[in-house]
């Protein structure tokens, strides 16, 4: 009788431990905002997230960001590295930005043979419009040098035009 009820007591601690299913989420979102640079005069997604839990090796997370301009979504796709225990996700640029609309965005975590292993939903909302943004970077290049569309004869303009929406 005994040897019956170790056995069992193995054989559900084996299984116990084959279940990643019921398991904790790998990812935990930590942070989401909408990043407006304008001395490079544009807007992206900035979502960070937070490893809970190791993934296979060979993983990917994948991004699903809408599109404020509208149209298709704008999707990115990262490599999840073991030893990393964050994850930023940064969108590609967008325009559009209104203030105080939330804007869907998807993340899934794949493991290496393509299956979810995870599926966050949640929403991004901007505290202003993306017309706080120039309409054309204000420096260009590594040094960061005044962009002489802007700084015309090196001198900045009495007004800065400002980013719009395109129709």
């Amino acid at each position: 009788m005994k040897r019956v009820i170790i056995s069992a007591l193995f054989a559900a601690a084996v299984l116990v431990g084959c279940q990643r299913e019921t398991g904790p989420d790998p990812l935990e979102l930590t942070g989401k905002m909408f990043v407006f640079n304008y001395r490079l005069a544009y807007a992206a997604y900035m979502i960070t997230l937070n490893k809970t839990e190791p993934v296979p090796d060979g993983s990917v997370v994948v991004a699903s960001f809408e599109n404020p301009a509208g149209g298709e979504p704008l999707t990115l796709t990262r490599k999840l590295f073991p030893k990393l225990d964050k994850v930023t996700l940064e969108s590609p640029e967008i325009s559009c930005v209104k203030k105080e609309r939330p804007y869907a965005v998807t993340i899934e975590v794949k493991g290496p043979d393509g299956a979810t292993l995870q599926k966050l939903e949640t929403t991004v909302t901007s505290d202003v419009d993306q017309d706080v943004l120039p309409a054309k970077p204000l420096v260009e290049g590594p040094a960061y040098d005044k962009n002489p569309e802007v700084f015309v004869g090196g001198r900045a303009p009495e007004r800065f035009e400002t980013a719009a929406c395109p129709t």
